[in-house]
């Protein structure tokens, strides 16, 4: 995961021994957008210190680690205890028996952890630390689901393997394995981890560092598809588990396939070929009825599944794509209903056209309502908005250049966005002016009796009209589409009432260059 700071350099505990510092919340996004300041988060770091105690933070980077590790070591589970039960037989081999161990001894010490892990409530700013309110939140809520998921059946099939490989009485024999058999059907009980992945997936949301919005779109999509898998994965096991457990009868689809010494790999491809094929409703590997009713409940369980499975999906997908550019969805209403009142007025069709690239070429495809997003934020935000927008713009004009800076500060927000098309007069010559123009992004013809002249990116006009109010000397016009920021009298003259000395500049200025024939 990406990281703002390390742990112990965000809060600024530089004293804090190593592995103390891994327990401590990290400074990303979602612990600023928690605590609110960079301040807040080292606050929140020594109050944990200060505490005393052995407790992992849910912002910290350890638990960042561990929630990928265990989301990993969860799913491996998930798909391999069902194969294991399906169609290994107990012939697992000391690696896969190893596994069974370590995963098992993990999710016990996961058990243990929960009781020192930390805990962000929905309605609490803070983290919970106290030891006290986190045992008493866990006993509440998931421990004894925890507890059942964590059942060591893997040591159990350990000793009983081995004492299995050991004994070499018949009777003894057989009894030990209807009781392997008994013990690895009570394994299934492991297959309730995949609640732990889920909330796993729930937490990797919470403490990652990415943009937040992406990282639970990401995190959605990747869950539904993972239990999409799943549930595939666990109906093909089962599709072959249940004639195992008949001791696969004469009329069963294993025998009549003859797919009792085949390979493991053969074995699966073929129960989630006819699991694929029950839940989507195709006749593939299911072209003969049931011959019995436990085959006949097979199916059943795995059309409704598959029923499920689509529900899940279609309505994912739906709210996915319904919430997907929210912008572009919101241009396209405001296009349509555009269309019916061009249609209703009955305008000329060029005058449409006209109109419809006007709004493309002043939004882009994309709705948004620029006074709005400005009214939302804060002053700050909002004068560095139009500083990176406008200040560039403004301090390319000889009147400004040398302007106070809080000047340039009281001009930019009122400084208005247009936009001007291919072939549309801006201003007339011998017309009073009310406004000065910069030119954002776009080229502008300066026409008059004496002279023409283009205009680009960063150029301006009607400047004299600011203290004048005057005529324009020339007419403007678009030579391509212009996008531009206007700055009337009104405003100007309002803004400068608390700069005077910058009013008498101008004002010398201005005449300087009236007799030089500038617009």
């Amino acid at each position: 995961m990406e990281k703002l700071k390390g742990p112990t350099e965000g809060c600024g505990i530089h004293r804090t021994c190593g592995w103390r510092a891994l327990l401590l919340p990290q400074l990303n996004r979602q612990s600023l957008y928690l605590y609110g300041s960079e301040v807040a988060v080292e606050k929140e770091c020594l109050r944990q210190l200060e505490s005393g105690v052995f407790v992992i933070h849910p912002f910290s980077l350890m638990r960042s680690y561990y929630i990928m590790c265990m989301m990993a070591i969860t799913f491996l589970n998930l798909i391999g205890i069902p194969m294991e039960i399906a169609f290994l037989d107990g012939t697992s081999g000391l690696a896969w028996e190893g596994f069974n161990v370590f995963s098992d001894t993990l999710f016990l010490i996961d058990v243990a952890l929960n009781f020192r892990m930390g805990i962000i409530a929905e309605d609490s700013e803070e983290a919970i630390l106290d030891i006290k309110r986190i045992r008493l939140s866990y006993l509440r809520t998931w421990f004894i689901p925890d507890v059942i998921a964590a059942f060591p059946i893997g040591y159990i099939l350990l000793f009983a393997d081995l004492h299995y490989n050991s004994d070499d009485n018949p009777s003894k024999t057989n009894k030990m394995m209807r009781i392997l058999m008994f013990v690895r059907i009570l394994s299934l009980i492991r297959l309730a981890r995949v609640s732990r992945l889920v909330r796993f997936f729930n937490e990797v949301e919470k403490v990652s560092n990415a943009n937040l919005e992406v990282v639970r779109l990401f995190f959605r999509i990747l869950s539904l598809f993972m239990m999409i898998f799943l549930l595939c994965h666990w109906n093909g096991c089962i599709q072959y588990f249940v004639p195992m457990l008949e001791e696969f009868p004469s009329d069963c689809w294993v025998r009549k396939e003859n797919l009792m010494n085949a390979t493991v790999i053969v074995k699966y491809s073929w129960g989630v070929f006819r699991a694929l094929s029950q839940m989507i409703a195709l006749s593939y590997g299911s072209m003969d009825a049931p011959t019995n009713y436990v085959e006949m409940w097979i199916v059943m369980v795995s059309m409704v599944s598959g029923c499920l499975m689509y529900t899940v999906l279609v309505a994912n997908a739906t709210a996915m794509i319904a919430n997907t550019d929210p912008a572009a969805k919101e241009y396209k209403i405001k296009m349509s209903r555009l269309e019916h009142y061009m249609s209703f007025m009955k305008l000329p069709p060029e005058l449409q056209l006209r109109i419809s690239n006007y709004y493309q070429a002043r939004y882009g495809g994309k709705w948004f309502d620029q006074k709005d997003v400005m009214a939302t934020v804060s002053s700050a935000l909002k004068e560095q908005i139009l500083t990176v927008m406008c200040s560039r713009l403004l301090r390319k004009a000889p009147m400004f250049q040398n302007s106070d800076e809080n000047f340039i500060s009281a001009l930019l927000p009122k400084l208005e966005y247009e936009v001007f098309q291919e072939g549309d007069v801006i201003v007339r010559e011998n017309v009073p002016g009310d406004r000065m123009f910069f030119i954002d992004h776009g080229q502008v013809l300066m026409e008059s009796e004496s002279y023409d002249r283009e205009l680009s990116d960063g150029d301006f006009f009607g400047e004299t009209c600011m203290l004048t109010k005057g005529q324009h000397l020339a007419t403007m016009k678009a030579l391509t589409d212009c996008q531009c920021f206007t700055l009337s009298f009104d405003d100007f003259r309002e803004a400068l009432q608390g700069f005077p000395d910058v009013k008498q500049d101008l004002e010398k200025m201005v005449e300087l260059n009236s007799d030089a024939g500038v617009v």
